[in-house]
């Protein structure tokens, strides 16, 4: 069995990993590119793989870093199984549908402004390629095995967001783990994520790898900022990823309106992905910590806000007020159009709640620069920007070690560490070190491992 590092190497994106036995290929996610623009260009070079001797793909969840890329193998021919939970499935056709719907949007802005050396730009793919891709997928509840050829593979949840696990892969007599994005053991919104059977090999996500989560209640800390805006009369822009994040935001913010710890003011979801996604969590209360009552409490308070006309409409809303919008990083969205409006306002507040990725506009912000460029223009930011802390869907390297401890695997298990950047690598790598026995190496870009 080999297994080539196609993405996630030295980055959280593009998460890629090809797996070959003697007659089969499986390929263990299939994730876009984000952040630097050095990076995103790898979307437009074709992988080293042939597609057509592809026999499957199979998705620990349905974040786009870890699915995006389906529609481009769908361009390419690919007409093989895409295997995941139930969820992810329902979350990715959403996700693709709305991914390619940006990518056209992007290219229609390039070709109208000329901001592309070529005369037609074209897009990486458009909705309509994403949906047709939808065809493909399989569904697989936890724990329900798949044969491909001489291949065996189960998903085991993982927590992180609905639908993701952690997918365990039987070949040549090898037991391999690949970890996909590990949540936390004790989320606000989801479950713990369960611990790993022994293995021969584990690819590790390492996204906290150098970080502790801040300790203390993100209640605490978010009931403090809504007041404070509050009080000074001004706005709270929250951008979010529609998918997890969106959701306990809103069950947050409901909570605390119910305590009485924050006044009832209008909540906005501008996001009519968040929307649907919310209704798929309803559909799975199972997989989460929420009960039917508290989703349904979600639907009594929250405004959804679906229409490009609704959601201009908030610029008429009397202060104060809190719009959730998307996109997470603040790369694109509805979020963009409400910060154009209120980040000159040093009355507004724009709460950022999750991992900013290098080079995108939300790391931008977090960083403290004092202007922001927005759809070509360049706009002053006089908001307060705040991270609330405690939200991350990701373990930190502790409770990742935790997780390892808890699970059974040998001494001398073999570990490689991937979906980190640089620095979190090599921090991730010097704590198993110190703390454990198992051989702890950094995957690189297009290295084969053979088992």
């Amino acid at each position: 069995m080999k297994i080539t590092f196609l993405g996630a190497t030295q980055t959280v994106t593009g998460s890629k990993y090809l797996v070959r036995s003697d007659d089969k290929q499986i390929l263990v996610d299939c994730g876009l590119y984000q952040g630097y623009k050095w990076l995103r260009r790898r979307n437009w070079q074709p992988l080293p793989l042939d597609v057509g001797k592809l026999d499957a793909i199979v998705l620990t969840h349905a974040h786009l870093d870890h699915s995006g890329y389906i529609p481009v193998l769908y361009k390419q021919g690919y007409r093989g199984p895409v295997y995941c939970h139930p969820a992810t499935r329902d979350l990715c056709d959403i996700l693709l549908g709305d991914s390619g719907h940006l990518q056209e949007e992007d290219a229609g802005y390039l070709a109208r402004h000329q901001l592309s050396k070529h005369e037609k730009p074209d897009p990486l793919y458009d909705r309509k390629t994403a949906e047709y891709s939808m065809k493909l997928f399989r569904t697989l509840d936890f724990d329900q095995p798949q044969q491909v050829g001489d291949m065996r593979f189960w998903l085991q949840p993982a927590g992180h967001i609905l639908g993701a696990g952690s997918l365990i892969l039987e070949c040549d007599g090898k037991k391999v783990g690949f970890s996909g994005d590990v949540g936390r053991p004790d989320d606000v919104f989801m479950r713990p994520p369960r611990p790993l059977p022994a293995l021969d090999l584990l690819l590790l996500e390492s996204t906290y790898g150098d970080r502790r989560h801040e300790p203390g209640d993100p209640l605490e800390q978010l009931a403090t900022l809504v007041n404070d805006t509050v009080a000074a009369g001004g706005v709270m822009l929250i951008p979010s990823f529609a998918v997890g994040r969106a959701q306990t935001l809103q069950h947050l913010l409901v909570r605390l309106m119910d305590e009485g710890r924050i006044p009832r003011l209008k909540v906005f979801l501008d996001s009519p992905m968040a929307i649907e996604v919310g209704e798929i969590y309803q559909r799975f209360v199972d997989q989460h910590r929420l009960s039917q009552a508290d989703c349904h409490r979600l639907g009594q308070v929250i405004t959804p806000v679906r229409s490009v006309e609704d959601s201009k409409a908030l610029a008429d809303e009397v202060y104060p007020h809190i719009i959730i919008a998307g996109s997470g990083m603040v790369t694109g969205g509805r979020i963009l159009h409400h910060m154009k409006r209120l980040l000159g306002d040093h009355r507004t507040t724009l709460l950022l709640t999750g991992y900013q990725a290098g080079g995108t506009r939300g790391a931008k912000l977090s960083q403290g620069c004092d202007k922001v460029r927005i759809h070509g223009d360049w706009f002053d930011n006089r908001a307060r920007i705040e991270r609330l802390h405690g939200l991350s869907g990701h373990a930190d390297y502790v409770e990742l070690g935790q997780w390892l401890a808890a699970s059974e695997l040998a001494e001398d298990t073999a570990i490689e560490l991937v979906h980190g950047e640089p620095e979190a690598l090599e921090a991730m790598r010097d704590y198993l070190r110190q703390t454990t026995r198992f051989e702890v190496n950094i995957g690189e870009y297009e290295r084969i491992l053979t088992l």
